[in-house]
């Protein structure tokens, strides 16, 4: 099982192992919106000069106007995973990553140490809001308590689905908060590799130059803005992952499991045989997500469409 907990999204090695099969694979491993923003094909992006940094700044602006923050505060990076490993130089000693989440919250420095609560206290704590793998809410009153003791960071990789839960707008100068912003999952374009990194002005401008010149590219730049202005696909995409979200809870209920978790594009299940039912799905070219530190666990992202739904219903009932 080592081969599918580290992260999700692995489908070659999945058709590797356990074959082509009768239907096309479906991959609800990941987290990522099954249905992209639809608009990339129209947009015209000149891939013969280097991306404009007029261009850098309109995207950074757009982000930031849709996350509610201070644009001077925003800087668009190759995917928050380079956010991440450029962060463990930069935060006071000691980091403490919350636990359980992202594997690689506790790769941000060599010295990271796992932590328990919200609250760490000094030194910075690293944490996902919501969570993944459990979706879990974390109240802001832990998030202040943790800023009043010394610096947080928070990886929203799965906040756009919900902004309450963002607090990107609490990023200024004399903050202790940096924010990580994630545009591949709720847009469902993780291969576009953009992401951003929220930070006060001076933090900002220390990134910014270790990034160099063009840190994303002129697709980034492109997808990115046109995807952020899109304002009326944004609002309708939340309602139906709304919807389809609470389908999919409706449909594990039904064969008898508890879904754990508020984030729309993925749920939590808990059941004594994860591991059987992980390759049990596999088996009918359905990937899923297991855990090597809850051997209880199983995470299933969102079907994409009805017949998504269809079979993991059919492979759900084939005990």
């Amino acid at each position: 099982m080592n081969a599918w907990t580290q992260h999700g999204g692995q489908l070659e090695r999945a058709r590797e192992a356990f074959g082509e099969g009768d239907e096309p694979w479906i991959d609800l491993s990941t987290g990522i919106n099954p249905q992209p923003w639809p608009d990339v094909a129209q947009l015209t992006i000149d891939w013969a000069r280097l991306p404009d940094a007029g261009a850098l700044s309109d995207l950074e602006v757009a982000a930031g106007k849709y996350f509610g923050a201070d644009p001077a505060c925003v800087l668009a990076i190759p995917g928050t995973e380079i956010g991440l490993r450029m962060l463990g130089a930069h935060l006071p000693r000691p980091i403490r990553y919350l636990r359980p989440s992202y594997s690689s919250h506790g790769e941000i420095a060599p010295d990271a140490l796992p932590a328990d609560a919200a609250d760490a206290g000094a030194g910075a704590l690293i944490l996902a809001n919501p969570n993944n793998p459990d979706g879990r809410v974390t109240p802001v009153t832990m998030l202040r308590a943790q800023m009043a003791r010394g610096w947080l960071v928070i990886d929203e990789a799965f906040a756009d689905s919900d902004p309450r839960h963002s607090f990107a707008g609490e990023v200024r100068e004399g903050a202790p908060l940096i924010v990580l912003r994630s545009f591949g999952k709720f847009f469902g374009l993780a291969g576009v590799r953009l992401g951003f990194l929220l930070a006060p002005p001076r933090p900002i401008a220390d990134f910014r130059a270790r990034l160099g010149a063009w840190p994303v590219s002129a697709a980034a730049i492109a997808i990115g803005t046109a995807a952020y202005r899109d304002a009326s696909w944004i609002e309708a995409e939340r309602a139906r992952l709304k919807d389809a979200s609470a389908a999919l809870d409706r449909l594990l209920e039904a064969h008898g499991y508890t879904p754990i978790g508020d984030c729309p594009l993925f749920r939590l299940i808990e059941t004594d045989n994860a591991n059987a039912l992980f390759e049990r799905l596999a088996r009918r070219s359905i990937l899923t997500r297991p855990f090597d530190y809850d051997p209880r666990w199983l995470r299933i992202g969102l079907p994409a469409d009805a017949d998504a739904f269809a079979r993991l219903d059919s492979a759900l009932a084939d005990g």
